[in-house]
């Protein structure tokens, strides 16, 4: 279950990252308090993940995650460059967080 609430909390840090974006400086309620509401639940998630997984893990599947979610909704929504590179260096991050789900033990 750990590793759910873990994924889940990186899905909620898309959703903040990507929330301040819409937010205008802060200046537009409604996005202003989903994009905090998100950040609650994110860390909220985060804490109930860390019961179970390693911190240096769980910190860094949690970033991970939120990283490439951030930066594939940036190219779908607000056109930013896709070029090989860039989506190269996702898959290194990609497969960082494959590869400390296969390290770490069983929670």
């Amino acid at each position: 279950m750990a590793w759910a609430y873990l994924f889940l909390a990186g899905l909620f840090e898309v959703g903040w990252a990507v929330g301040l974006k819409f937010t205008d400086g802060f200046s537009r309620p409604l996005p202003t308090a989903l994009t905090v509401a998100s950040m609650i639940v994110s860390l909220g998630l985060l804490g109930l993940a860390l019961k179970n997984l390693p911190l240096g893990t769980a910190y860094a599947v949690w970033t991970g995650v939120g990283t490439v979610g951030t930066v594939m909704l940036g190219i779908m929504l607000f056109g930013e460059a896709a070029d090989a590179l860039r989506l190269g260096c996702i898959g290194l991050i990609v497969a960082g967080i494959v590869g400390l789900k296969l390290v770490t033990p069983a929670a």
